[in-house]
């Protein structure tokens, strides 16, 4: 509970959300709260938000938060579930904007026990809420090479998917995988040619992690009940650390700006079309005097839309 983190891209946030002192908001990935404390600082007396976290630590933060704060709730749910507690609270419709930070909190990082970390021992967990589902170590003892091959590479985008794959079935046969340290020194021992500044397990280590929580299918699954959440005139803002999280944002925003899936040679005008979103400004990057200040900030993307 003393590891701290930094809000990526926090102005930007606060500036592109159009926050109304009144409105609803809703913070689908608490962390540890610096966004959330930003929107606070922008409501009113009759404002709201409400933030969701799967991680039990975040939420023990958030309810802390919301002992002190009457404006403010938080949930303990993954944002897959958003249309389903917004419908309970009977704000589906409502909100006035919705704020997803798609990186990992650095104390997820900086705490060894949580297994995300090839830089610090611990276990191979990975799990965003420990309670919950299968840990790495529980899937890479039984997964097929071909089954870690194509996790690599589909979601790691690791050139060397198969030669890594392969050593790890093998270094699982003389022995069991259970730390990071280990399986870092496997990954790296493999991997043939190491990017400069640049650790040869971050990428299989990216993939696993995404795996685990089943990230891109979340993400891909929340966005149209965001489309459900928001009012007319309600904003989403997403940040993402991953080309792959990055380019499901991309479609969906463009998708929604473009409209229903005419004939190209159709004519017909752009509200017949009944577009759904409206693409606000250009992806926005970490200026480099942030970067500078928050290294992890690097791979950051914001990209907002409203709804019409």
């Amino acid at each position: 509970m003393s590891y701290t983190h930094q809000p990526v891209l926090l102005t930007e946030v606060i500036d592109y959300l159009n926050i109304q002192p009144d409105g609803i908001y809703l913070d689908g990935t608490f962390g540890r709260g610096g966004h959330s404390r930003a929107i606070l600082e922008h409501l009113s007396t009759r404002g709201q938000l409400i933030a969701f976290d799967q991680d039990p630590e975040a939420v023990e933060v958030g309810q802390a938060l919301a002992a002190t704060d009457p404006r403010f709730q938080i949930i303990h749910t993954p944002f897959i579930n958003l249309k389903q507690q917004l419908e309970l609270l009977e704000l589906l419709g409502k909100i006035n904007g919705i704020l997803l930070d798609l990186g990992m909190s650095s104390p997820q990082l900086d705490n060894s026990e949580r297994g995300f970390s090839f830089l610090r021992a611990g276990p191979l967990d990975m799990r965003m809420n420990p309670q919950h589902g299968q840990s790495l170590q529980d899937w890479l003892t039984t997964a097929k090479e071909t089954e870690i091959m194509n996790v690599l590479k589909d979601f790691g985008e690791e050139r060397y998917a198969k030669r890594i794959a392969r050593a790890i079935v093998q270094a699982r046969a003389t022995q069991p995988l259970t730390t990071t340290v280990q399986l870092a020194e496997i990954i790296a021992t493999a991997h043939p040619a190491w990017e400069k500044d640049k650790h040869p397990a971050t990428r299989a280590f990216q993939a696993f992690r995404i795996l685990i929580n089943q990230e891109l299918a979340q993400l891909t699954q929340v966005l149209p009940q965001i489309l459900e959440a928001l009012t007319v005139g309600g904003r989403i803002a997403i940040i993402s650390f991953h080309s792959l999280e990055d380019r499901i944002v991309k479609r969906f925003f463009r998708d929604g700006a473009r409209g229903d899936d005419f004939p190209l040679d159709l004519p017909v005008t752009v509200a017949q079309l009944h577009p759904r979103l409206k693409m606000i400004g250009k992806p926005i990057y970490p200026s480099d005097a942030e970067i500078q200040h928050n290294v992890r900030s690097r791979s950051a993307v914001l990209r907002v839309a409203e709804k019409l």
